[in-house]
């Protein structure tokens, strides 16, 4: 403030230093974070897309910080178990929650939660957006997304799918294909979607839609096929592959997100603070480079495009349970 220069040189620096004085505290609280490490819960078994992109940012945003971002795995519930250990963690941005798409998912067909999924934690930041892919073991006598609808069609209840878990995106998408098919294929739950692709892999089920860093070694490997993308349209993402809705089954559209969320009570600047660092992350080539070979694009957003996102995603699966047909859990 340079308002002394114009004669004020008694009562404006007065008021400049009281302003200041008012203001340190809560500037330096502000500034102090991180004041220590930052753990990082991921509701979900190592090996999938959300554990392996939260460790790539949480790795970089130690070195944005100069503290430890520790990324501790808690599955169990669907992702519930480790969302309900954030949601009671203190909101000073020092215990945050990593999950994706599939904790609106889960939450949307929940009968009981102890805690309010759409209040309880908050979005601070966005990772990353990417559709799936429709996977199916070697043994499968297809070729593309036609042939396998008219292979479950002919053998009803004989065809299983892989999931993450009872509620979870590859639950929504598998159960949400069966019924644009009109087809009766077996959900077959685990705990976590790198059981299930390697399920997958063994031909213990015939049919995961997934993720594809989820996939990739499998896919790598030989192990697995890939029959489309879902998403709309062909996905750049992904140039060699047909859309789910372009081969067969018209409408059809599943997309995931991934992101970070804190407990409710975080303060909004605290949230700017951490939503900044994420977004230059995001930003930066070696993670584009990074998120590339993870089949996924950077999907950074400000504060402000993040606000009430949750109660939007748990109303709009609450609408896709209804149609897949996915009874309260």
């Amino acid at each position: 403030m340079k308002h002394s220069q114009f004669g004020r040189t008694v009562i404006i620096p007065a008021l400049c230093a009281a302003v200041w004085a008012g203001a340190a505290p809560d500037a330096a609280a502000q500034g102090a974070y991180p004041s220590k490490n930052v753990q990082i819960i991921l509701p979900y078994s190592p090996g999938g897309s959300t554990d392996v992109i939260a460790r790539a940012v949480a790795q970089r945003l130690s070195d944005i910080w100069g503290k430890n971002v520790i990324v501790e795995n808690r599955p169990g519930a669907s992702g519930m178990i480790g969302a309900e250990m954030a949601s009671k963690a203190e909101p000073d941005g020092h215990t945050l929650l990593s999950t994706t798409s599939s904790y609106p998912a889960t939450a949307a067909v929940r009968a009981k939660l102890p805690f309010e999924p759409a209040k309880a934690i908050v979005p601070v930041a966005m990772f990353a957006k990417a559709p799936m892919l429709l996977a199916v073991h070697p043994s499968v006598p297809v070729k593309n997304v036609k042939e396998l609808v008219a292979l479950a069609k002919k053998n009803p209840g004989k065809l299983n799918y892989g999931s993450s878990g009872a509620g979870g995106n590859n639950h929504f998408s598998g159960s949400l294909f069966a019924a644009a098919a009109g087809v009766q294929m077996v959900h077959v739950p685990y705990k976590g979607i790198a059981p299930a692709v390697t399920a997958l892999a063994s031909g213990e089920v015939e049919i995961v839609i997934s993720s594809s860093s989820a996939l990739l070694p499998q896919i790598n490997a030989g192990r697995v096929r890939i029959l489309g993308v879902t998403s709309l349209e062909p996905s750049p993402l992904f140039p060699n592959l047909p859309s789910i809705a372009q081969s067969g089954l018209p409408g059809y559209s599943y997309e995931l997100w991934w992101g970070l969320f804190a407990p409710a009570g975080i303060t909004p600047e605290r949230i700017g603070v951490i939503n900044a660092a994420v977004n230059k992350v995001i930003a930066s080539p070696d993670m584009k480079k990074f998120l590339d070979t993870q089949g996924v694009a950077g999907w950074p957003l400000a504060p402000a495009q993040l606000d009430g996102l949750l109660i939007r995603e748990i109303e709009r699966y609450k609408k896709a349970a209804q149609v897949a047909g996915i009874p309260p859990q």
